[in-house]
């Protein structure tokens, strides 16, 4: 910057604070009095049949006026604001001195350490040694709280298309690794529709099959009836059993636990339109060490008593 343009703004910068001061005192003076009575003397405006009396500023709103000038000359004189001068927490950021972005990569810096210091330790070590130690269980919670009990609910117990989380059943495995990679990548259900394809009868008598093979209420003659539509179009993926498969995570369907709920209505919706749920990848929003945590916390969740 030229001696020119560093004068001009130092010279800028302080005239308008001195004609700001000047101004704020210019008009301080005491309440003024009517020429011929103790009432106060009115601008002259009046609105609505309310005057407006000719008063100063009450003296707090006077004072913050004079501390917002403290403020100011403060500040020109810790940070950069008049011309070259480099102010005085220039020496606080090295050779590249302070500006906006360097406090901010410096904060961020400082940010990492303070990183690393809390979730380095964890990220090394593994997830079921972590369902053990209660500091990393704990942040586990707030990470979970503060990332997944809305879908998952505050305790893990899941809702109506949102998976339990504190039962035995994983749809894609419920091994450490696995859930690592749930959470990281996020998983995409792939259920077909098969209304169009089976027709309305069929999807009632592959309904009435499924309800049978959890040992549930059903239409024996249409269950077996469904059976047959079942071997043909299901087992792909849910296997001949019906048991399911976690490779593509397509559900156990022997057991009681529903996705989104037992009743025939459910079932047969399921059948005939699909179910398309999607776990969010956190990868994008998480960091590893966070990620870590939370895949150990909730490993936590399933296991028992005896850690099992």
């Amino acid at each position: 910057m030229s001696t020119f343009w560093n004068c001009w703004i130092i010279g800028l910068t302080l005239t308008n604070l001195a004609l700001l001061f000047w101004l704020l005192m210019a008009n301080r003076r005491r309440e003024v009095k009517g020429p011929e009575t103790d009432e106060p003397k009115t601008t002259g405006h009046e609105y609505d049949g309310i005057e407006e009396y000719d008063n100063p500023l009450p003296r707090w709103w006077f004072y913050m006026f004079l501390a917002t000038f403290v403020f100011a000359i403060g500040y020109l004189i810790i940070y950069p604001g008049l011309g070259s001068y480099k102010g005085l927490k220039w020496d606080e950021y090295k050779d590249e001195g302070w500006t906006s972005v360097n406090e901010l990569r410096y904060d961020q810096e400082l940010a990492e350490e303070v990183y690393e210091k809390t979730y380095g330790t964890f990220a090394k070590m593994p997830i079921t040694e972590l369902t053990s130690n209660q500091d990393a269980m704990k942040m586990g919670q707030r990470l979970f709280q503060d990332n997944c009990s809305i879908c998952h609910g505050g305790d893990g117990g899941g809702n109506t298309g949102f998976p339990n989380l504190t039962d035995h059943d994983w749809l894609y495995g419920g091994a450490p690794e696995k859930i690592l990679e749930t959470i990281t990548y996020g998983r995409k259900a792939a259920m077909p529709a098969w209304g169009s394809i089976l027709g309305e009868e069929n999807v009632s008598n592959v309904a009435e099959y499924v309800l049978s093979l959890s040992g549930h209420e059903h239409d024996q003659e249409k269950a077996e009836l469904g059976s047959k539509v079942f071997a043909t179009n299901c087992v792909a993926c849910h296997g001949a059993d019906g048991k399911g498969n976690q490779q593509v995570g397509a559900p156990n369907l022997t057991d009681n636990t529903w996705l989104y709920g037992k009743e025939p209505m459910v079932i047969r919706q399921t059948i005939r339109e699909g179910r398309n749920g999607v776990m969010p990848a956190q990868i994008e929003n998480l960091k590893e060490g966070k990620i870590h945590l939370l895949a150990a916390y909730v490993y936590s969740l399933s296991l028992d008593d005896s850690g099992k």
